[in-house]
């Protein structure tokens, strides 16, 4: 299957997402900038007093001059590892602040995407970028970037400091600035592109391993199993070669920066040894900026070893931010208590080719009941989601109480469906999705009225026992009945249930069929109906066939007509 990929943020666009982060924290950034600034001072001082003391030493002070040489480097030894822990952890909480942002965007926009754009890009794309992407960055706010400021800041100080000692000396450790400026001319853009296409070849085996995961019983039925385990291999490869390669390349780098630290050392002693010669600068003080240059290459060493995991935490970012410039339709804000549903010669195609529906007209009178059927692939689940909101029509138009279906207020129109989810924690707290205030009173009378509150009140801990993952198992039906008890609660305007009772089986059915009979009692109810008993049980019945409304009307009028729900109807008894 071909899907999009959701859209990666430009570097500018993720810069610019960044900067206005942190603008917005200015204060505790420059806090997180004062306490790096000392830490890196108070790691300079010792080398200086370190100079210091070779020009006591040969001047032929006292012992006792050394004291406060001594005195100064424990103090700033203290000062710098108190900074020190101080900058990790403020860089960490600030970093790990701003990934919680973005997580939390990522998240809202995904949730508020149309259907049709998640079905074209792939959930296992969004799938990587919420899982492994966030992964990699939250790696890299809490352990590779306080190392890398700190480094820069240790390194930007000891250049400082070796101009402090004479400037012909800053100018001598400058030398090798022109090497390092061109091992990164040359590694940066050959690296960045090749980390882009690793986090997105991560997305694509994503993709492919939920695709497979979620189809397994159809990958089994028509054994299939060897074509997706390929193709899996394949883009687990791909990701393997990039990753490899990209290493490489950082190999290579390595070795460019390793050549400018030789030139810099050499150049400030064979420099410094001409200077001494001259009287322009003591030998301390040479001693002291060889020192700092040879100090710099643990920070530039941590810099560079973390680079690797520094560009695939960009990359990382990019595709975050990226999801948060997909255009994402504006919630509404009409609220209605009642309301009629009108679906108005509405049309649709997935591809913009097949088309689905065809001039759809249908209406549902407030409080009516009405049942869709059809058969598989009549466009039954397409017309539920165009009536709920989650589908645009290409031509037509969906309407609640004569108001657009996409200008209404969150809660104003419910859909149920039969992939129904258990939330993992207690019971109540699932029920109370719907309507966080509910008091537990409320939530109670919902279940009782779908027939859940008896199952519910006799588990281990009442209502109030963790129930989904990791927790107590629900039945399907059990899991139904939570949705339909959330329905109950939010108290929606206008409720749809697409095939909600077809993962109940044949000994629930019947419970499962009353619990949603009672939960859309007098409430405006469209009804995808996959047991024919739900279509008997509606006012009125309108039957698809092929994107298209062949007939409607009462069960009785319909099963009497001989035309195609009486065919239906035929079937279903025979087989019941």
């Amino acid at each position: 299957m071909t899907t999009d990929a959701l859209p990666v943020a430009s570097r500018g666009r993720t810069g610019a997402w960044v900067v206005g982060q942190l603008r917005v924290r200015r204060m505790e950034l420059a806090v997180t900038i004062a306490a790096g600034l000392v830490a890196a001072t108070a790691s300079v001082v010792p080398v200086t007093a370190l100079g210091r003391l070779v020009d006591l030493v040969r001047g032929g002070a006292r012992p006792g001059a050394l004291v406060p040489i001594a005195v100064l480097v424990t103090v700033a030894a203290l000062i710098g590892g108190i900074a020190s822990g101080a900058t990790t952890t403020l860089v960490s909480r600030l970093g790990e602040r701003i990934l919680a942002v973005l997580r939390e965007q990522t998240v809202g926009v995904a949730l508020r995407l149309p259907a049709t754009v998640l079905d074209r890009t792939g959930r296992g794309d969004l799938l990587s970028r919420v899982g492994a992407d966030v992964a990699a960055i939250g790696t890299a706010a809490a352990e590779i970037l306080p190392t890398v400021i700190s480094a820069v800041l240790l390194a930007a100080l000891s250049v400082t400091a070796m101009f402090g000692l004479d400037w012909r000396l800053g100018l001598a450790g400058l030398a090798a600035m022109p090497l390092y400026l061109v091992a990164l001319r040359w590694y940066l853009p050959r690296s960045a592109p090749i980390y882009a296409r690793e986090r997105a070849a991560v997305g694509s085996r994503s993709q492919l391993l939920v695709e497979s995961l979620q189809g397994v019983r159809t990958v089994h039925a028509y054994r299939l199993e060897s074509r997706h385990l390929t193709g899996i291999e394949a883009a687990s490869a791909r990701a393997r070669d990039l990753s490899v390669g990209v290493f490489t390349l950082f190999t290579r780098f390595v070795g460019r920066m390793n050549r400018a630290e030789f030139v810099g050392l050499a150049t400030i002693l064979v420099a410094g040894f001409w200077f001494v010669r001259a009287g322009w600068v003591t030998v301390g003080e040479t001693a002291a900026a060889a020192l700092l240059f040879h100090r710099l290459f643990n920070p530039v060493s941590t810099i560079l070893f973390t680079f690797d995991q520094i560009q695939a935490a960009g990359a990382s970012l990019a595709r975050l931010v990226g999801v948060g410039t997909l255009p994402v339709p504006p919630a509404g804000l009409v609220r209605l208590s009642t309301a009629d549903l009108m679906l108005c010669e509405v049309s649709f195609a997935y591809d913009e080719r097949v088309p689905v529906l065809r001039d759809i007209t249908l209406r549902v009178a407030p409080g009516e009941r009405v049942a869709l059927v059809g058969s598989t692939g009549a466009g039954k689940t397409t017309v539920a989601s165009i009536a709920a909101g989650i589908l645009r029509p290409g031509a037509g138009k969906a309407t609640a109480g004569g108001i657009s279906v996409d200008r209404l207020a969150p809660g104003v129109i419910a859909l149920i469906s039969q992939e129904a989810h258990v939330f993992a924690g207690p019971l109540i707290e699932d029920v109370r999705l719907a309507r966080p205030a509910a008091s537990d009173e409320q939530v109670k009378e919902a279940l009782a009225t779908v027939g859940a509150l008896e199952w519910a009140s006799a588990l281990p801990e009442d209502v109030h026992t963790p129930v989904g993952e990791g927790a107590h198992p629900l039945t399907a039906a059990q899991a139904q009945q939570l949705a339909l008890a959330r329905l109950v609660l939010l108290d929606p305007a206008v409720a749809i249930l697409d095939e909600a009772t077809a993962e109940a089986g044949s000994a629930g059915a019947r419970a499962l069929e009353e619990s949603a009979l009672a939960a859309t009692r007098g409430r405006t109810t469209l009804v995808v109906a996959h047991r024919l008993t739900q279509a008997a049980a509606a006012d009125r019945i309108v039957v698809l066939e092929h994107g298209a409304v062949v007939e409607q009307g009462t069960h009785a009028e319909l099963a009497a007509s001989g035309g195609r729900y009486a065919e239906l109807w035929e079937a279903w008894q025979s087989r019941s």
